[in-house]
């Protein structure tokens, strides 16, 4: 197989092969596969990350926090092979959040009807068509200097009452803290929603989506082109936050995984 080096598998990526899969985590796959294009390699359905080495190709897969344990099957569209592998059990913490802002834990009907019309968006960016690009998006730049918070995975209840697990990293810093795209990519949603406050949605290609979430400015607006390291936004306080942060998610597979399986090291 022969592959521009350009979009050899980054050197910094190699000790994910060693990554347990769990849910929320990620999948190391060697495939057979010995085309010189990527390869169509699907898990539920949807189409995952592939990445040349020398040797071949590497599927990444994203694994939903919900994914049940036990082996799991992936499949290489262009020639039928099938791969599997096994997912283990993880316990994620639990987290108590204290909202003076009730609305944000229950809803009106007002409330209710704009997040319906706000998933929808979300949905829609999330799963943004797979298309190769010519550099791996992976690993992803920390998208804010500033301390972990809120961790990944973990089982929230607001104002006592249980809530979805944390889909993202928190990342505390200071209001109006510059917050830069992870990789090049594209903008394919930016706007206000009840949840999330100001939000930034981009495509790094592969099947890779990164959100940043209650920012307090957006700098960029859909459809625009960013490269890795520009400035998207600042740290705000917008939607449900105690605090100034960066919710920092990132999507593979159309799955919300640990970001910190893919950051720079």
């Amino acid at each position: 197989m022969s592959v521009p080096s350009t979009t050899t598998l980054p050197t910094t990526l190699a000790w994910l092969r060693d990554t347990m899969p769990v849910p929320g985590g990620i999948a190391w796959l060697r495939l057979r596969n010995q085309s010189n294009m990527p390869p169509d390699v699907r898990y539920r359905e949807r189409r995952v990350t592939v990445l040349p080495e020398p040797q071949g190709w590497i599927a990444i897969v994203g694994i939903p926090l919900e994914a049940q344990l036990g082996q799991h099957t992936v499949i290489d569209q262009d020639t039928g092979d099938r791969y599997t592998f096994e997912v283990f059990n993880k316990q994620y913490k639990t987290q108590h959040i204290r909202l003076k802002n009730t609305r944000q834990v229950n809803p009106n009907l007002a409330d209710t009807e704009r997040i319906r019309e706000e998933v929808a968006k979300i949905k829609a960016a999330l799963a943004s068509p797979w298309r190769p690009t010519a550099v791996s998006p992976l690993p992803l730049s920390k998208p804010v200097a500033g301390r972990f918070g809120g961790a990944f995975g973990s089982r929230r209840y607001f104002n006592g009452q249980a809530r979805k697990p944390h889909n993202g990293l928190d990342i505390v810093a200071s209001k109006n803290t510059p917050v830069i795209a992870a990789a090049e990519g594209v903008v394919v949603n930016a706007g206000s929603y009840f949840f999330n406050g100001n939000a930034v949605f981009i495509d790094h290609g592969q099947g890779i989506v990164t959100v940043y979430c209650h920012l307090q400015d957006i700098f960029v607006s859909i459809g625009e082109a960013v490269a890795r390291g520009q400035t998207v936004g600042t740290v705000g306080q917008t939607g449900r936050a105690t605090g100034p942060h960066l919710h920092w998610s990132v999507s593979m597979n159309n799955t919300m995984i640990d970001p910190a399986l893919v950051l720079q090291r």
